[in-house]
């Protein structure tokens, strides 16, 4: 190819974080400001085009200023300026759910189709500091052909080359390249940028070279402009052009040759933010369970007309979500500012999720008859498409207080058919001087995408103080599976067997503190292993004083609830001025337990890890991830997991699950895991070149001080079972069935079920209507990484049919409600050219 046939093309973009050392009303202003230079020098410049993405940014241009927004649209359609990528925000690529990342896409392309007409084709994620490999299939099915990502750079993961074919967890694959000159260029200074680039890469045929003033918005310069008009005056060795991404990949393709492949994630860089910031990744993640779970209920209360389908209040409280996980949100790089208007975000989208949720909820309430003299219902909604075997949490007011001092009001629960089930009654979350309310738990087998009938009763026991008890040096506990052994001076688990075989070490779920430094980022490190301390039992001398109780003397583990359902003991520990209460809940059927970890944390520059030793020590770990399942050997580095991680054995045979309710990072080493829990440092903060904060004559606030609570669920057994059955026990845990105690009104027609699977392990993440077809959407995935059939019934419908899917294959089907025809949809809620009908009644 002669020099002259070389092309390059310069994508200009202003890289506008909506938020990050500043608020979004400034970086609304900033859009604005940005996008109005951008135009100007549009229509300046006839060369000259200009590209940006995130529909977020043109909403607010859309409407605080109208006028500007009618001239981009015309921008557009001169194909003066490009709309890139089409997502709602660059988001964080790790931490997000492989559903959010659909609804990322599907809330941009959706948006910029219906208000410029267009479709991109190449998506971009410039500024996020990593990228999980499960977005592979979520690109191709969502129509894109190509990827533009700038992190992590060579030194943190070195690739085969700058342009390569990216293989998803399914198999799918997408040309994808990494722009190591990154996205912006000082001003006045991209015709500088472009001749290094040259310099650089003189073998190049084909180059895409990005440049714009940026983080905090600017773009095109008419300095920079005019330069750049001049280099490609002169023509010398290359042909130099403004374009688009699509333009580089489609002359790249034409070039023709063999890419290499890569099979693996784009990880790491800033392992710190898979844990900085807490408080706003806890409340992210209650949002995605609550949207996902609300959106199923309403589908179902839709679909047998109880309700209309709150679309628009959906699509409301989505945006406060998907602006969530924005990257310098979720990953906890922003400001204090920035996390508290995360939080008021996130609690407004869940305040509309609430209210629909509670809807639905009474609304599928029909055909349940009135109650009995006597009996109190508790209603326990279960939106999953299969069966749960659960524990079941429910509070309820009884008619009036109970004064008696010498008994105490027992309930006793029975299913609908009139038979008891296992309960206990345990502490309430009040703490008055009489029995008012109750506290039910009670095991539970719960019917697929229904509402669940249980009654109450409550029976007037004499009550005997409980007499303050010190508990055996090892406590040890049994179920019809499992046993448990915890040591009382330490407060430690000491060991966990399931049908005789050892899967914990001794000392497990001891809370470790680690070396850490101020970054936000943790831009500088790799992994967490630079050990300070531990938490320790608690000092006799302070354990009432922190538990808040009369008297002087606690002991240090307790047995503080005792049932038929479980056993619940808790345990205090101290690190300098850091508490924790740690509580073992121990079942007495089954071998899944649960422990809750409440922190109190006040430690700086520090992070605190839960190491939890498998036997395993020759084994392999396993994570979910978004839409797949990430292996992960033996490495002290910093690794991201999503709601569950794994240890099989060596032979294959056995393994250990960790299902949590909040946290993402982790290392593993050793068969075992360090979850990581907090990090204290400072906000959007670095250290340059040195080991402290530049400021050092003033209080620096850190994150995520005070009190937070977490959650896990572990459970061993047969590798074949674990591994198939873990996926879906962590949905259940995070999207937990709603439970109320209600007296329904005894109308209404008895209501069918909406949706439920015969297989064991497929997942359905989303329920839903069309964004703007009346059609019903239904997402299936296949967790395992095995191919797998399952029946899938809608009885709402009359329609049951079978459905096979791929190793971790991800697939949507619609229902059109009106002729009742099934077929195939890509992401953005097209019907695949290549489907017919999967289903037509005669």
């Amino acid at each position: 190819m002669n020099d002259n046939d070389k092309t390059l093309f310069l994508v200009c973009n202003a890289h506008l974080d909506p938020v990050w050392l500043w608020e979004w009303e400034e970086g609304a202003a900033e859009a604005l400001s940005t996008f109005r230079t951008a135009a100007q020098l549009c229509e300046e410049f006839e060369e000259f085009v200009f590209t940006h993405n995130e529909a977020l940014l043109y909403q607010w241009i859309e409407e605080y200023e109208p006028d500007l927004f009618v001239k981009i649209k015309a921008l557009v359609k001169k194909k003066k300026w490009h709309i890139l990528g089409g997502w709602y925000v660059q988001p964080d690529c790790n931490m997000p759910s492989g559903e959010s990342f659909v609804r990322q896409i599907l809330a941009g392309k959706m948006y910029f189709k219906k208000k410029f007409g267009v479709e991109p084709k190449t998506a971009i994620n410039f500024d996020p500091f990593g990228h999980t490999r499960g977005l592979v299939q979520i690109l191709r099915r969502a129509g894109y052909t190509s990827y533009l990502f700038c992190r992590p750079d060579q030194n943190w993961l070195p690739l085969p080359g700058e342009d390569f074919i990216w293989v998803g967890y399914d198999g799918s694959e997408i040309l994808a390249h990494r722009a190591i000159e990154h996205y912006n260029s000082p001003k006045g200074q991209a015709a500088q940028r472009v001749r290094k680039w040259m310099a650089d890469n003189h073998d190049r045929n084909v180059g895409i070279l990005l440049w714009g003033i940026g983080n905090h918005g600017g773009g095109p310069s008419r300095e920079d402009l005019k330069q750049l008009r001049k280099l490609m005056a002169e023509g010398k060795n290359r042909n130099i052009c403004h374009g688009r991404p699509e333009d580089y990949f489609t002359a790249l393709k034409k070039q023709g040759g063999k890419l290499p492949h890569h099979s693996k994630d784009l990880n790491p860089w800033a392992v710190g933010c898979y844990t900085s910031m807490a408080a706003v990744k806890k409340k992210h993640r209650d949002m995605e369970n609550l949207y996902y779970g609300t959106e199923k209920m309403v589908t179902h209360a839709s679909l047998v007309d109880l309700m209309p389908y709150p679309r628009e209040k959906l699509n409301e409280a989505l945006e406060d979500l998907l602006f969530c996980e924005f990257h310098d949100i979720l990953p906890g790089s922003g400001i204090p500012e920035v996390e508290d208007h995360a939080q008021q975000r996130l609690d407004h989208g869940l305040e509309i999720l609430s209210r629909l949720r509670t809807r639905s909820f009474f609304a599928l309430l029909g055909g349940q008859p009135q109650a009995k003299e006597g009996e109190f219902p508790i209603f326990v909604y279960n939106h999953h498409p299969f069966p749960l075997k659960q524990i079941v949490v429910c509070e309820f007011q009884p008619h009036e207080p109970h004064f008696e001092k010498k008994s105490v009001l027992v309930p006793e629960v029975r299913n609908h058919r009139g038979k008891k089930v296992l309960s206990q009654m345990e502490k309430e979350s009040s703490t008055l001087s009489v029995e008012w309310r109750k506290r039910v738990v009670f095991r539970a087998d719960l019917k697929p995408g229904q509402m669940n009938r249980f009654v109450c009763r409550l029976k007037n026991v004499t009550s005997e103080p409980d007499p303050l008890k010190k508990e055996k040096p090892l406590l040890v506990l049994r179920s019809d599976k499992a046993e448990w052994s915890i040591r009382t001076t330490t407060g430690l688990l000491e060991s966990y067997k399931v049908n005789g075989i050892d899967f914990l070490k001794s000392r497990a779920f001891q809370a470790l503190v680690m070396e850490d430094d101020p970054d936000s980022w943790g831009m500088k490190v790799r992994s967490f292993r630079n050990y300070e301390g531990k938490f320790s039992a608690m000092p006799e001398q302070e354990r009432a004083q922190f538990a808040g109780v009369a008297g002087s003397r606690l002991e240090n583990v307790r047995i503080i609830e005792e049932g038929a359902v479980r056993t619940v003991i808790e345990a205090l520990f101290q690190y300098n001025q850091s508490y924790i209460c740690q509580r073992y809940k121990i079942p007495k059927t089954g071998s899944e337990f649960e422990v809750e970890v409440r922190v109190l944390w006040n430690e700086k520059d520090r992070m605190l890890k839960m190491a939890i030793p498998s036997i395993f020590r020759n084994g392999h770990g396993r994570g979910q991830v978004a839409y797949g399942v990430e292996e992960f050997g033996p490495t002290e580095d910093e690794l991201v997991a999503q709601k569950w991680v794994s240890v099989v054995s060596s032979d294959n045979q056995h393994a250990l699950t960790v299902i949590n309710d909040r946290v993402y990072g982790f290392d593993f080493k050793g068969g075992e895991f360090r979850i990581s829990l907090l990090r204290s440092p400072a906000f959007a903060a670095d250290m340059g070149d040195s080991r402290s904060l530049r400021i050092q004559d003033r209080f620096i606030p850190r994150m995520d001080q005070g009190e937070k609570i977490f959650r896990f669920w572990i459970n061993g057994g047969k590798a074949s079972e674990r591994l198939t059955f873990v996926d879906r026990e962590a949905v259940a845990k995070n999207e937990a069935p709603m439970a109320i105690c209600c007296f329904p009104s005894g109308g209404g027609k008895k209501i069918p079920p909406s949706l439920v699977l015969s297989d064991k392990a497929i997942q359905v993440p989303a329920v839903k209507m069309a964004e703007n077809r009346n059609w019903l959407v239904c997402r299936l995935f296949e967790p395992t990484g095995k191919s797998r059939k399952t029946k899938m019934t809608i009885l709402p419908l009359n329609i049951n049919i079978d459905v096979t899917l791929g190793a971790f294959e991800l697939k949507t089907i619609a229902v059109d409600l009106r002729s009742k025809e099934m077929f195939e949809l890509d992401l953005v809620e097209r019907r695949l050219k290549t489907q017919g009908s999967l289903f037509k009644p005669e």
